[in-house]
């Protein structure tokens, strides 16, 4: 394992996680399961997305190798649920049942929308091109950016009011979406 300290590529990884996970553009989902849960742990969330990235990376592959599903596998099953949760925004329905406030920090935040297939796969992509340090550390910055952004969401929410929450509920959802249709055509071919 080669654990060299290189500025540059820890910068460039950052700045790939950042896109991928996509903080700033989930605000309106983060405050659409605060309003139907009630809240959202920041600490929780950002943990349990930590764990699920730090365990994705090192031992990943081993676990889709060991059941038998392919990356695109993974990234069509987590489509569906970003499918899910764009259409519980676009709608203003509640289609999935445990979305309680004990959960809903870990799914659908941690995962699949912070620690989603898109951020998984990238990280097993990532590791094979950049040292794992980089990787690391990348992780560790862009965990802590979402922390600050789920701590801070009252700020955000007061900031945008009830109408502006409202057209970006529908507007990202709608991304959310097209995302979601992008992924299982890329990983289905169609």
């Amino acid at each position: 394992m080669n654990l060299v300290f290189d500025i540059t590529e820890i910068l460039k990884v950052t700045m790939v996680l950042f896109a991928v996970i996509d903080v700033i553009g989930s605000i309106p989902v983060i405050i659409s399961v605060k309003q139907s849960t009630g809240d959202v742990n920041a600490i929780k969330t950002s943990f349990v997305s930590f764990c699920i990235m730090i365990g994705f990376l090192f031992i990943g592959n081993s676990i889709l190798e060991i059941l038998g599903v392919s990356i695109g596998d993974f990234a069509i099953a987590g489509s569906i649920l970003i499918f899910i949760v764009a259409m519980e925004m676009i709608l203003g329905i509640q289609i999935s049942k445990d979305s309680v406030g004990a959960t809903a920090s870990v799914i659908p935040l941690a995962f699949p929308l912070i620690a989603g297939t898109g951020t998984l796969t990238t990280l097993l992509s990532l590791r094979a091109e950049y040292n794992i340090l980089s990787i690391l550390i990348a992780i560790i910055i862009n965990v802590v950016v979402v922390y600050f952004v789920l701590k801070y969401l009252n700020l955000v929410e007061k900031f945008l009011g009830v109408s502006g929450i409202a057209i970006l509920k529908k507007v990202f959802g709608v991304v959310l979406l097209a995302l979601a249709i992008k992924l299982f055509r890329k990983y289905t071919g169609l």
